[in-house]
């Protein structure tokens, strides 16, 4: 193994980023490694997308850095793969399925060239396994929602990459949607792809993710899952904005979390 490729997936130091002066997020420290399927979670407002975007250079940071198996984004921009949030796509767009799939080769094949059968077929094995190879000629607009999900997933996978950006990816989606992406997530996992995927249900939270990264503007915790997901480090995360359910107070194993509020 080289010392090139021994450089960890993602490094992120004093990572700052403000809209308007007014900081969002700020002074952010991370290293990510192979291998990890690792969720990003904390309250609205967070900067948990903003995170992100900002890594993938899609908003402008104001101090820190990061970098891609120990290079800037500009030389690792085949080996990492965004699957944005769906409400932030123009769904009604005239494409259909096969070619938003195909989207996720163009970055191997260059401006100038075009698909050839064996990105196709990358493509077609991509939509087979997240379930949609039956509709590859389909207008996109005309996908329910988990559909439209499991297409973003499905170009995730041609492309290849070693290292994913997901933002909420089981959001708003069926159950049967949600089992296949997280048994998607694993396999690529398994073939030692690193993932961060940003997550909003505390009560899957624990059986999804290896680790987590709490985050509330800043970085509250990060590491194994069952180091961090704790009543106080949640607390800490959340505050007074935290509603526990009953599902999350038996996952974190204590009796001291406090109740939902009553309306």
């Amino acid at each position: 193994m080289t010392n090139q490729s021994a450089k960890p997936p993602l490094e992120i130091h004093d990572l700052t980023v403000a809209y308007h002066k007014k900081p969002v997020l700020w002074g952010v420290d991370l290293v990510a490694g192979s291998g990890q399927l690792i969720g990003i979670v904390g309250p609205n407002g967070a900067g948990k997308s903003t995170l992100i975007k900002a890594c993938m250079g899609l908003l402008p940071v104001s101090s820190g850095w990061v970098k891609f198996f120990g290079e800037p984004l500009a030389r690792a921009t085949t080996r990492v793969g965004y699957v944005p949030q769906r409400e932030s796509v123009d769904w009604d767009f005239p494409v259909n399925v096969m070619d938003v799939v195909l989207m996720g080769r163009y970055g191997r094949l260059g401006l100038l060239r075009r698909p050839r059968a064996a990105d196709r077929e990358k493509a077609r094995a991509s939509l087979d396994k997240v379930g949609l190879l039956p509709f590859a000629d389909r207008q996109i607009s005309n996908l329910s929602g988990g559909q439209q999900q499991r297409v973003f997933l499905a170009r995730a996978l041609a492309q290849e990459a070693d290292l994913y950006f997901m933002d909420e990816p089981f959001a708003g989606v069926d159950a049967a949607t949600e089992s296949a992406i997280i048994t998607v997530l694993r396999e690529l996992r398994s073939q030692g792809r690193t993932l961060l995927v940003v997550h909003h249900d505390l009560t899957t939270a624990r059986s999804y993710f290896d680790q987590l990264l709490l985050l509330n503007m800043n970085v509250v915790a990060f590491g194994p899952t069952e180091n961090v997901f704790t009543t106080e480090l949640l607390q800490r995360t959340y505050g007074g904005r935290l509603t526990i359910l009953a599902e999350v107070a038996q996952a974190v194993g204590t009796a001291d979390m406090p109740a939902r509020p009553k309306p």
